[in-house]
Parts: structure tokens; C-alpha cells; sequence
């Protein structure tokens, strides 16, 4: 038999006789019914992801469908298989404690079968940032096709869309503004199409920055999930699968300095979620490239926020692809881009920005470069003795009258803590307070949860107060806003200072110096650390004892240190 290294017959199963291995392999292709003039064309593998507990790709079938369709018009066979699939909502502790094991399932899956190239469709949340780490490792020709945004519901007139608006609902139940009844009818027309959080929440985030790194195709990152042009989107994705066969424009290639800097700044252009600063560190991290918070900071004071959107802003992402999408961002901040970036198609960033025709852009959603709605980037990194690695705070989501504030903390010890006492008409709390959440960080058993969002205490809440000084080594929802400090690293349950702080002390933020301090004398930290209890044993078995043993800080994306280039 003649010996070939694609289609069916790359990595074949070792049975210490490649022939025979060939034979076996083709005898029960033939079982699933391929003739044999199928078998011998080049395969795209395509990783999909529907899952019953993903609402995000519950339209899948169909828009695996036109993937095939658009693989078998370019001539190659479409094969798909499963992954793992993560649901933000319907995942407990946290998604992010399962985003390495499904990078894992999908590094091993691309790697083990016989494909030539790979399709990746995720949206949800942590699936995009999983895929990509697992690709760049396996570093086989891919090509992202993401979910799409959902449209947005109707409440009594106004538009509402997951999951800010969920959050702007709740305070004002909390706060006793609104009853049971209507927050009930607030919860039917939340989330009322498939697709991701309707907002610039981080699945939204991701899959512009999918765009803008140049793995996916150009124009397909803000096209709504149920709209037609989204299937014309993966049909043209899987015929641009097929190009990519035997090309050097692997996930490695493209994602490099350059490109994970073009990222950066269109995070910060977009208000996009604190979630992405840990998830391109951690894809970026497997092409060993270096994500540095203080390059952020630089990157940060030069890029203004462009992009009117909540929460931030306040359009929705179907608004942002009917005002120009990412093309029209692009446009705007190509003087500050590395134009010279190869992308998936084969042109390089340049290329494809001269090609997009200049067509209508709306500019209550996209404003120009020289008309900014705020003159630097949407987020920035604090470092001090209170987070001698870094933090980070969403400012453009944030009140700039709390950017430069001094008060006393009040300490919650972990989410129990904070569960059972945030509520306590006893309280000690006041506006001017600095609410804590310690043990909350990827070391912590609650593996870096979405908490970072600390309510109002009810008490103040009922009094009218919406947003004051929150911090924690936990995340965010990048459908979140408020003045919220978050990533604290390192985190209170590897000993970082978070957990030397007691209520009472004093903290002093300043965003302008880009400091994040607690206010005890060095002599006390030390001695508060000397007593400090031991930390909580590592789990016995399972994926949870990898987790624990393995997991990384915030500022190297909470990656596995087994997982990361030598």
C-alpha cells in the first residue's frame, strides 16, 4: 500500500504494521458509509461543542451543518467530533475551574485523529479561550467559528439583553425598587435566542479578539447567532478550512507578539471584560509569549474606549455588527495596530483592513479615533503591597469619583462568609467602605469564581447606594460593572497579602498611580502572617487534585504550569 500522511491515513493506529493499520482504519470507515473516493480526500476535523447544559450553542446543529456544507464545496471530508462543552451558568464551582481540562480535550483530540485541519466552534464564555490554548498547542492548521451574540428581549418597552441588564434588575430588587412578581418577568425576557450574552460581556470579548489575532474569518466575530448571515459565516468557515490544508499558517504563527498586542489594544477599545486579561494570557502563554500587565498599562493610556456598549455603554452587539462591526473598529485604531499580523486567510491585517470596502458606520456605537468616548483604555492594572503581582479594575465600568479613595475594609473571609453576612441588618458598613472578599482566587477551593461582583449590602442598597470600592482576588462577569478591583495576585490562598487584611484596616486606591495599598506597617504584616492557619489540604484524586496542584496565578492566565512551552 502506498504509504500517505493525510485524510484518513495521518496518525495512524499502532498496530506494528502501518499497512495493516491503513487496512483496518479504511475497512471501518466504510462501516459509517463513506465510498472510497470520500476516504481518500483530505479531512477538517470540526470541534464541536453542543451540549444540553450550554444554552449559548444550542443552534449548533445547524450551524454544523453549513460548516460540512461548506467543507465538502471545497472539496475535503467534514468530520466532527465532541468536546467538552462549558455552560457558564450550569457549571459549579466556576467554568474557569474546567477551561484547561476542556484545552486539554481539545489539544489531545487534535492531535490524536486523522485531520488536516480543524474547525473549532465555541462561543460560550471559557469555550473560545479553551479551544485556542488547546489548538496553539497542538498547533495544526485551525480556524474559529464562534457562536454569536443573542439578540436582544423586550420588557415594557425596553430593550433587555444577558446578562448587564440581569444585573441592573437584581441591584434594584435587592434594593426593594421592584417585587418577586416583576423580576420574575424580568427573567423570562433576559435571554430569549441562542447565542452569547447579547452585551460586551467576555464571550463577546473573546470572539473579537478571535478576530482581531487573525484565527477566525474577518468580519464573522459580531454576527448575531440567529441571523442568516452566522450560517453564511460557517459555510464560508469550513471552505476556508479547506485552504488552510498543508498551510503554515498554524495557531502558533499567528499568535504572537505582535498579533497578542493588536489584541490588547482592541480589548481596550472595546470596555471589553476583565476575563479576557486572563484568557489571552493563558492562549498567548502556550505560544510563549508574555502578557505583561504593566505593557497593559502602557497600551492602556494610548487607547481610547471606541465602542458604546453595556456595560460600558449602552448599545448591544447586535448593534455593534449593524454599525460596522469589527472592520470599523479596526479602521479606527489602525494607526496603532501591527498591520504586518498574518491572519487565517492569508493576508496579513493590513491587507484586510485595505480590502473592507468604507461602508456606513454608525457612530453612537463606534466613535472615531479623534472623538473617543473616553480618551484611555477601558481597563488598567494596579500593583502595591496589597497585590504585589497585579490587579485588575475595569475603570470605563467603573465611578470616577471613587477612582482616588481611602477607606476602612470590611472583610469577608470566603463565599460563605460573605453569603452569610452580607444581608446582616447588623452590618458594619457604610458608603465609604471597602468591602473585601478573600479565598476567592484560582488557589482557593472555589477556584477563582465570578464573585468578584460583591453586592451592595442590602442595608446600604435600601438607602440608594449603587456602587462603592469592592476588591478580591476573585473575577467578574464581563457583563459587570461597578469600581471593582479584581485578580488580586497573589491570591490570599497562596499566601499572597490579601489574606493578612482585617476589617478595620485601611486601604487607599489611586488610580491615577496605579496603586492598590493597605495601610498596616510591614512589622504587623509579618506577624499576622507568622499566625496565619494552614492552608486547606489538596483535594485526593480527580481532576480537582490536578487543579489544585497544578493551577497558576492570575498573571500567568491560570493556566498549568505542565501545560505551558518549554
Amino acid at each position: 500500500m502506498t504509504p500517505r500522511e493525510a485524510g484518513l491515513d495521518h496518525g495512524l493506529t499502532d498496530y506494528g504494521d502501518r499497512d495493516f493499520s491503513r487496512y483496518l482504519r479504511r475497512s471501518f470507515a466504510q462501516s459509517m458509509g463513506y465510498s472510497r473516493a470520500f476516504m481518500d480526500k483530505p479531512v477538517i476535523g470540526i470541534a464541536y461543542t453542543a451540549s444540553d447544559f450550554n444554552n449559548c450553542h444550542r443552534h449548533f446543529p445547524e450551524l454544523l451543518a453549513a460548516v460540512k456544507r461548506g467543507v465538502l464545496a471545497a472539496g475535503a471530508l467534514p468530520l466532527e467530533f465532541p468536546t467538552i462543552s462549558l455552560g457558564e451558568v450550569f457549571l459549579t464551582p466556576t467554568s474557569l475551574k474546567y477551561r484547561n481540562l476542556m484545552a486539554i480535550d481539545t489539544e489531545e483530540m487534535i492531535r490524536a485523529q486523522p485531520m488536516d485541519a480543524v474547525v473549532l466552534m465555541g462561543g460560550c464564555d471559557k469555550t473560545v479561550p479553551a479551544q485556542l490554548m488547546g489548538a496553539v498547542s497542538a498547533d495544526r492548521p485551525a480556524i474559529s467559528l464562534v457562536a454569536g451574540p443573542m439578540m436582544t428581549g423586550r420588557y415594557r418597552g425596553e430593550r433587555l439583553g444577558a446578562c448587564t441588564d440581569c444585573r441592573r434588575f437584581w441591584a434594584r430588587y435587592r434594593a426593594g425598587e421592584i417585587d418577586a412578581e416583576e423580576i420574575s418577568e424580568v427573567e423570562g425576557q433576559l435571554a430569549v435566542t441562542a447565542g452569547t450574552c447579547a452585551v460586551m460581556g467576555t464571550a463577546s470579548t473573546m470572539a473579537c479578539l478571535a478576530e482581531v489575532l487573525g484565527i477566525c474569518l474577518p468580519g464573522t466575530a459580531a454576527i448575531p447567532a440567529v441571523h442568516a448571515d452566522r450560517l453564511r459565516a460557517a459555510e464560508a468557515t469550513g471552505a476556508a478550512a479547506v485552504k488552510l490544508i498543508g498551510s503554515k499558517r498554524t495557531p502558533s504563527q499567528l499568535i504572537n507578539a505582535k498579533s497578542v498586542g493588536n489584541a490588547l489594544r482592541v480589548l481596550l477599545a472595546l470596555g471589553g471584560s476583565t476575563n479576557a486579561v486572563i484568557h489571552l494570557t493563558a492562549i498567548a502563554g502556550r505560544a510563549g509569549v508574555k502578557v505583561s500587565l504593566d505593557h497593559l498599562n502602557t497600551l492602556s493610556d494610548t487607547t481610547p474606549v471606541l465602542v458604546n456598549l453595556k456595560p460600558v455603554g449602552n448599545g448591544y452587539m447586535e448593534d455593534f455588527c449593524a454599525a460596522g462591526g469589527m472592520g470599523a473598529l479596526l479602521r479606527e485604531l489602525k494607526p496603532l495596530l501591527h498591520l504586518d499580523c498574518m491572519t487565517v486567510t492569508g493576508e496579513t491585517l493590513g491587507e484586510r483592513l485595505e480590502g473592507d470596502a468604507e461602508s456606513y458606520v454608525d457612530r453612537s456605537i463606534i466613535a472615531e479615533l479623534k472623538k473617543p468616548l473616553e480618551p484611555a483604555g477601558g481597563l488598567v492594572a494596579l500593583f502595591g503591597n496589597l497585590a504585589p503581582k497585579g490587579a485588575i479594575l475595569k475603570r470605563s465600568a467603573a465611578d470616577a469619583k471613587l477612582f482616588e479613595h481611602e477607606g476602612r475594609a470590611v472583610v469577608f473571609s470566603s463565599l460563605a462568609d460573605l453569603a452569610a453576612r452580607m444581608d446582616d441588618p447588623a452590618l458594619d458598613v457604610t458608603p465609604e467602605d471597602i468591602l473585601v472578599l478573600q479565598n476567592a482566587g484560582p488557589h482557593a477551593p472555589a477556584c477563582m469564581p465570578e464573585a468578584g461582583y460583591l453586592p451592595i449590602p442590602k442595608k446600604l442598597a435600601q438607602r440608594g447606594v449603587k456602587d462603592m470600592v469592592r476588591i478580591s482576588d476573585a473575577r467578574m462577569s464581563g457583563t459587570a460593572f461597578g469600581t471593582i478591583v479584581l485578580h488580586i495576585t497573589p491570591d490570599a490562598a497562596s499566601g499572597g497579602p490579601l489574606g493578612l487584611v482585617r476589617s478595620g484596616d485601611r486601604i487607599r486606591l489611586s488610580v491615577k498611580g496605579r496603586r492598590i495599598e493597605l495601610m498596616v506597617e510591614d512589622a504587623e504584616l509579618k506577624k499576622r502572617a507568622a499566625a496565619a492557619p494552614a492552608q486547606e489540604k489538596v483535594p485526593e484524586r480527580g481532576y480537582a487534585k490536578l487543579f489544585a496542584e497544578q493551577i497558576l496565578g492570575a498573571d500567568e492566565g491560570c493556566d498549568f504550569k505542565f501545560l505551558m512551552p518549554r
